[in-house]
């Protein structure tokens, strides 16, 4: 699969149906007398509610970032091994998944954790897999502390999406084994699992909402897309039990000006909060944080503790000469939140995808060269023409 799980393809959980220019309150047509077929009854679920108008204009842009997935072809590495004096266990090189995976990832490095003996460790880095694995080791009777260079809301991991999407660039196909996606599958279940025990709680550091797929031609035609991307595999299938279906949408059913339409439902993280909430139950359980920078791994030794588990993400690069791990550009715009608009948006083929969260309206917007790019300079432009697009949808 060519490129870019929302932005092109559609990805896993999405897809489409004929539409008109129907206006924003456009609404289903009154029940039946007779119960539904079941096919009927999906039908009439598929719009609780009129969608709110976006206001997309670039004048309500009032952040732009851009960070750096840590790509690896191989998938993330996770192993030990004995430097400087110290059992030293790799954690790092989720892709696009970190977030999505973090949680059954952890798990997966928690034998190797165990296999020390000591009940005292360091985590180096404060991201989305530091954080998780120092919970995660503290789930299980360990004493952590957590030695980095930036702590939330400074590190990389604030500056993703926030969609569940536990195989956006996790692998190449390749890589994707029978074991190597058994033990994906594994991850992504464990973590969907744990983030549902999240949901409710203050703060909506976890919820599901609903998204939309665009597209212009019917979505059984391939948009043939060139980039420099490799392959990625084909995973969805595995999770197809705890994946909510697409609902095709009929003319009058979304508002949308495209003649293309498919409802999809997706579990999504405000960032802010989840975040907040992890470094809370992380102090709470007696973690503690000591700000340092490591420049070179032999700075292990420099640490009081025996394991040292190192999750430094994309930084692993730089700090390992780590060049298995790939960098891949990621630009997001956020605009002034509207706490009326609670669903997403992908445009396919169009390089453009909207998220409704509780902090802002994020858009995101991919260069042709994002893969292998290290250049974290802000391309306004690229976002801008996004907005555009974005308000186009609603013209």
């Amino acid at each position: 699969m060519q490129r870019r799980n929302f932005l092109a393809a559609g990805a896993a959980t999405l897809a489409t149906l004929p539409a008109s220019n129907h206006a924003l309150t456009a609404t289903l047509p009154d029940a039946p007398a007779t119960p539904p077929a079941p096919a009927e009854a999906l039908r009439h679920f598929a719009a609780p509610h009129a969608l709110a108008r976006v206001h997309a204009s670039t004048d309500r842009i009032i952040d732009t970032t851009v960070c750096l997935r840590p790509f690896r072809a191989q998938g993330a590495r996770i192993e030990s091994e004995r430097r400087y004096g110290k059992t030293i266990v790799h954690h790092y090189g989720h892709g696009g998944s970190g977030w999505s995976l973090s949680w059954g990832s952890a798990q997966h490095a928690l034998p190797l954790i165990l296999a020390t003996g000591q009940r005292q460790i360091a985590v180096i880095g404060c991201g989305a897999i530091g954080l998780t694995t120092a919970r995660v080791a503290q789930l299980h009777g360990l004493k952590v502390r957590i030695y980095c260079k930036e702590r939330p809301p400074e590190v990389a991991s604030t500056f993703a999406t926030g969609t569940w999407s536990p195989d956006s660039r996790i692998c190449t196909t390749e890589h994707a084994t029978p074991a190597f996606s058994q033990r994906w599958e594994h991850m992504a279940r464990h973590s969907f699992k744990t983030y549902q025990s999240l949901l409710g709680l203050a703060g909506n550091p976890v919820e599901w909402r609903d998204g939309y797929v665009l597209s212009d031609i019917p979505f059984d035609q391939p948009l043939n897309m060139e980039d420099d991307e490799p392959d990625y595999p084909d995973l969805n299938a595995q999770l197809a039990d705890i994946r909510p279906k697409t609902v095709l949408l009929k003319d009058g059913e979304h508002p949308f000006r495209v003649p293309h339409v498919k409802r999809f439902t997706q579990m999504n993280f405000n960032i802010s909060s989840y975040q907040r909430l992890l470094m809370d139950d992380f102090l709470r359980a007696g973690g503690d944080i000591v700000q340092h920078n490591f420049a070179h791994p032999s700075q292990f030794a420099e640490v009081r503790e025996h394991t040292v588990v190192n999750c430094t993400g994309y930084g692993a690069r730089a700090l390992l000469g780590d060049t298995s791990v790939i960098p891949v550009r990621g630009q997001i715009t956020r605009l002034v939140p509207q706490a009326e608009v609670d669903y997403a948006l992908i445009y396919r083929g169009h390089n453009l995808f909207m998220l409704s969260r509780r902090d802002t309206l994020l858009v995101q917007a991919q260069g042709a060269h994002d893969y292998g790019n290290e250049d974290t300079t802000v391309d306004l432009a690229l976002s801008q023409a996004a907005v555009k697009r974005l308000a186009a949808l609603f013209a």
